[in-house]
């Protein structure tokens, strides 16, 4: 039988001047680097806050550091059982996230060029990985309809979203405020107020001897984190919604064919 080849391309686009001063929103692009590798599918990508990288997670199950400025594959990591589909750099420690199909979440040091620890708890693949801002959380999304936010220092799951019905496609952190927001197949976007997950994490020591009280209530719906706003707007299943970095808007895209603009 004949083996079909493929070949995922990455491609750096390199943003040029709006084409007049009053549409600023139409703006042009031109390529700035392209480099391709043998896979099925690119299914994450993620840049070094300060390096000139790029990691790329794969439908192969294989997580590829290229330097894009040269365009030249640096290291490879291999150690999840199926196709990883989110990826993130750590702003500021020698770090980056994985998960996968493997319902598994990883943990690399690229300088040490392994993995860390993984981390389990979700029970279906996991679409999105993200560190947060300041503190030592990771936010995932997975099919298993749950967002899960780890502290990645101790290695344990210290909250559970739960109120979607259906797989959660993505879920990020607010650059500034204590909010996620996720979008989910159920056709809604939720954001979700985190500030008791928040105060938790800086109480004194007696009190945090009852995190593990505290997070069995997360699994019921309660307790550090509530769903603030359910956005409703869309036909169909919402595959992305994104905080803007300064502004209080979300922008959410789904399978309906629209993009939809939250105020909050």
């Amino acid at each position: 039988a004949r083996q079909r080849t493929w070949r995922a391309v990455v491609c750096i686009l390199l943003h040029a001047a709006p084409v007049s001063p009053a549409r600023p929103w139409g703006a042009t692009a031109e390529m700035l680097t392209k480099f391709e590798t043998k896979s099925n599918r690119v299914k994450g990508l993620s840049f070094h806050p300060k390096r000139p990288w790029i990691l790329a997670s794969l439908h192969s199950g294989v997580i590829q550091l290229w330097d894009y400025r040269m365009g030249t594959l640096i290291d490879r990591f291999d150690e999840h059982d199926g196709p990883v589909r989110g990826v993130y750099f750590h702003k500021s420690q020698p770090l980056f996230v994985s998960g996968g199909d493997d319902y598994k979440i990883k943990v690399w040091n690229y300088k040490l060029r392994r993995c860390l620890f993984t981390l389990l708890g979700h029970l279906d693949y996991i679409r999105t990985v993200q560190f947060h801002q300041e503190y030592p959380w990771i936010v995932s999304a997975s099919d298993d309809q749950t967002i899960r936010i780890w502290n990645w220092q101790s290695r344990n799951c210290i909250s559970v979203l739960t109120g979607h019905n259906h797989y959660v496609m993505c879920a990020s952190f607010h650059i500034k405020e204590d909010l996620v927001v996720s979008a989910s197949l159920d056709q809604t976007v939720r954001v979700w107020d985190i500030g008791g997950l928040r105060k938790k994490t800086v109480a004194p020591a007696d009190e945090l001897m009852r995190i593990p009280t505290q997070m069995n209530s997360d699994l019921f719906g309660g307790g550090d984190a509530v769903v603030k706003y359910v956005l409703e707007g869309h036909d169909r299943g919402v595959n992305w919604a994104s905080f803007h970095p300064t502004l209080p808007l979300i922008v959410s895209g789904a399978d309906d064919r629209q993009g939809e603009m939250w105020g909050l």
